[in-house]
C-alpha cells in the first residue's frame, strides 16, 4: 500500500542523532494509515526506538550500525503492535509502556511482555536530560507519553495530532479527514479522540503548556506530514480549543 513517504524502512535524518522511519500503512477503522517511528542515538549510544513501524530486516541492520539498540516506547493504547517483533530480534532491549497499554495487550491475548510502565510526569534513568516526557492527563480512553529530545528541540507525538495529506489518501477518506480536522495543513486532535478529554481539559492544557514552555522547533507525529518548523505556532494552532 503507496503512503506517500517513501522509501520506507529507511532512516530519514532529522537533526542530529535523531531520525524519522516512515513504515508500512496500516488499516485503522478500514482507513490506511501512514506510519512513522522516531529514532534517538543517545549520548552513550544506545538507541531509542519510538513507536516502532512494522519490523524489516534491513532497517534492523541499520539501526546496528548506529549504536545498541536499548529501548523500545509504546506511547500510547494503539501503538504497540509492533513491540514483539522488535524484542525478538533485539531481545537485551528494555520495552516502556505508557499507562493501559500492557492490560490492553494482555487483553487481547497478545505475548508481549512489557519491562516498565512510563513515569507520568518525569523521565525515565535510561534518558533522563536528554529527552524529556510526560504522560498527557485528563482523557477517559487515550493515555499518551509525549517526548521532547532536547539535543535538537524535537516534539515527538503520536496520535494527539494528526495531518493527513489529501494527495497520500483515498478520495472518500478525505471526505471524512476534513471534518475530523485531520486534513493537512490544519491537522488537529481527532474529534473522537478530542470528546473523550471533554470536561477535563484542564489537564491537557497543562500538558500543551508543557510543550510549549520546551521550546520545540519541530514536531514529528506518526500520521500524517509532520511539522518541520514553526512547531509553537502548530501547537497552539492545532490546540486552540484548550488554550483559548
Amino acid at each position: 500500500m503507496v503512503t506517500g513517504y517513501e522509501p520506507l524502512n529507511t532512516l530519514k535524518p532529522v537533526g542530529e542523532d535523531i531520525w524519522i522511519v516512515d513504515g508500512p500503512a496500516i488499516r485503522f477503522y478500514g482507513m490506511p494509515f501512514s506510519t512513522r517511528m522516531t529514532v534517538v542515538r543517545l549520548q552513550n549510544g544506545d538507541l531509542w526506538l519510538h513507536s516502532p513501524t512494522q519490523f524489516d530486516d534491513t532497517l534492523a541492520n541499520s539501526l546496528g550500525s548506529l549504536g545498541r539498540v536499548a529501548f523500545l516506547i509504546a506511547p500510547n493504547w494503539i501503538h504497540y503492535a509492533h513491540i514483539q517483533a522488535w524484542q525478538a530480534a533485539f531481545p537485551d532491549a528494555q520495552a516502556y509502556a505508557a499507562p493501559g497499554v500492557a492490560k490492553r495487550a494482555l487483553s487481547r491475548g497478545l505475548d508481549i511482555s512489557f519491562d516498565h510502565d512510563l513515569r507520568v510526569d518525569r523521565a525515565e534513568i535510561g534518558w533522563i536530560d536528554q529527552i524529556d516526557q510526560l504522560v498527557v492527563q485528563g482523557s477517559r480512553i487515550h493515555h499518551e507519553a509525549v517526548f521532547f529530545h532536547r539535543a535538537s528541540r524535537t516534539l515527538v507525538l503520536t496520535d494527539l495530532i494528526e495531518n493527513f495529506e489529501a494527495s497520500h489518501i483515498p478520495w472518500w477518506m478525505r471526505l471524512l479527514a476534513k471534518p475530523a480536522h485531520i486534513l493537512a495543513p490544519d491537522g488537529q486532535m481527532p474529534r473522537d479522540m478530542r470528546a473523550t478529554f471533554r470536561g477535563r481539559y484542564a489537564k491537557l492544557r497543562e500538558a500543551v503548556q508543557q510543550m510549549i514552555e520546551w521550546g520545540p522547533e519541530r514536531i514529528i507525529i506518526a500520521h500524517g506530514r509532520w511539522f518541520e518548523e514553526d512547531a509553537e505556532h502548530e501547537l497552539r494552532r492545532a490546540f486552540y480549543f484548550v488554550l483559548k
